[in-house]
């Protein structure tokens, strides 16, 4: 059963998504919020798999929310303004909801985040082994880590490359980053997670890889370069 946390500064809006939740066998409403100031406190309070969360309130903006609170379970945005949807998947979150939101509409969507649950919570990811499982293709992959080049976050799926082809799935950015060894890997991007051993050399600018140069990001240009002052070898 995932708990579900509505939040959302119209009375309407709430009592439709609690509506949607109550036909779906997975999903339990643990309670509804007008405010992310209301939710902040009812989070510290109850267990929460999932957050329905409006964008458009007074005094704090879902996305807001969203950015200071990094730690959040995952997040479907729920809104009626389509335009914020890039940043809403830079955020990492799992879907993004226009209203008035069909039931249709939002069971695939509760579909997609019982999959991601399903996968961060359960025995599929192993990070002392060396391998872990995905769904991708509908089927079940095995993906052995040192396999892996680089990891590619898109807008609400991720790609595996790996030294033999590339995977999709349906992963947010965040949640894969968060399961593998974070000695083996590094961000140099908010699009990309690559292998250290992978490496063949770096810049402040590009880290070059098999086949392939990547951008590194002003924000993590720092932990890169750190990464290479440690590891440099000095006569």
């Amino acid at each position: 059963m995932i708990n579900c946390l509505v939040i959302d500064d119209e009375p309407i809006a709430r009592t439709g998504l609690l509506e949607h939740i109550r036909q779906i066998d997975f999903l339990f409403a643990v309670g509804e919020c007008k405010s992310p100031i209301e939710a902040t406190t009812f989070l510290m309070q109850n267990k929460v798999d999932l957050l329905y969360l409006d964008i458009q309130m007074p005094k704090m903006t879902g996305i807001d929310f969203l950015k200071n609170n990094p730690q959040l379970p995952p997040v479907i945005f729920t809104t009626a303004y389509s335009e914020y949807a890039i940043e809403g998947y830079e955020l990492d979150i799992l879907d993004y909801l226009l209203k008035p939101i069909s039931f249709n509409r939002f069971y695939r969507s509760a579909l997609k985040a019982k999959e991601f649950i399903d996968l961060t919570t359960s025995s599929k990811y192993v990070t002392d082994a060396d391998y872990f499982f995905i769904k991708c293709n509908q089927q079940i992959e095995k993906i052995f880590i040192n396999d892996i080049v680089y990891i590619e976050g898109m807008a609400n799926y991720i790609i595996i490359h790996t030294t033999g082809q590339k995977y999709i799935a349906y992963l947010t950015f965040k949640g894969i980053e968060e399961q593998l060894p974070a000695h083996l890997f590094i961000r140099i991007h908010r699009s990309y997670l690559v292998a250290v051993n992978a490496i063949r050399s770096v810049t402040a600018e590009e880290v070059v890889l098999p086949g392939i140069v990547l951008p590194v990001s002003k924000n993590y240009k720092e932990q890169v370069m750190e990464l290479v002052e440690k590891r440099l070898f000095r006569r």
